[in-house]
């Protein structure tokens, strides 16, 4: 991995982990520096998510601030000069979680474009 490669993984999972905290997921203003203008998440339920969707369930106080996500397994791929591809298994409450995240730099940073969640045993 060239040392551009190695930055922008390194910054893609750095953005998953912070939108990963509870403390983060409280804060919608937090929550949109993370997010693209154009995201989008097809959830472990199957459901589809937008960003002012996801601002409303994230703010809404249901994010325990003690039961952290515990998250193996995160791995990063470059796939073009400005965009990075993370998986990673998500443990949260007793339920597992495989996802996938895609994440692009935009003018104001890297931000998180695509998600998506699969339950895994």
């Amino acid at each position: 991995m060239t040392d551009e490669s190695e930055r922008a993984v390194r910054a893609a999972i750095e953005g998953e982990l912070r939108l990963l905290d509870p403390e983060v997921r409280a804060s919608p203003a937090r929550v949109l520096e993370l997010l693209d203008p154009e995201f989008t998440e097809i959830g472990a339920s199957g459901r589809r998510w937008d960003a002012e969707s996801i601002l409303t369930v994230t703010s809404d106080g249901s994010v325990a601030p003690d039961s952290p996500v515990e998250v193996t397994e995160m791995t990063g791929v470059l796939l073009a000069p400005s965009v990075v591809h993370l998986t990673y298994f998500a443990d949260h409450q007793g339920r597992r979680t495989w996802r996938s995240s895609v994440w692009r730099l935009t003018e104001t940073g890297w931000r998180l474009y695509f998600h998506q969640g699969t339950l895994a045993d």
